[in-house]
């Protein structure tokens, strides 16, 4: 059992997601805002991260693209940077940046690939 959302997520959750994503982005703005550009350039290259590894050829389904698409590795950068002894700024932001673009996508009812969808995208 994973954090996949059901293929047709309910209203309920997307509003969840989207009002966790407005959060998550009013928070990686004022930080990036705090902290300058290199926070700004961490939140912004993560916030596209999914976009690049699909750009890269790798196909829905996949073991990378499922990785870029759990919300656990960002979120575990995000508080294992909130208390642990690392204090750079940019790796705070960039996990935010990440979150915040699983959020959007979950808000728009795009979870990560499933079997069924890792199936339609090899018979295509």
């Amino acid at each position: 059992m994973g954090n996949d959302l059901p293929p047709r997520a309910g209203l309920g959750h997307r509003v969840a997601w989207g009002a966790l994503g407005l959060f998550l982005a009013a928070f990686a703005i004022f930080e990036s805002w705090k902290y300058g550009l290199p926070t700004t350039a961490a939140a912004l290259a993560f916030f596209v991260l999914p976009d690049l590894v699909r750009l890269a050829g790798v196909r829905p389904g996949g073991p990378l693209y499922q990785v870029v698409h759990r919300v656990w590795i960002p979120l575990v950068v995000v508080v294992g940077y909130s208390f642990g002894p690392v204090v750079w700024p940019p790796l705070f932001t960039a996990g935010l940046g990440w979150l915040t673009r699983i959020a959007l996508d979950r808000t728009l009812g795009r979870g990560p690939a499933g079997a069924a969808s890792a199936e339609r995208a090899g018979a295509v």
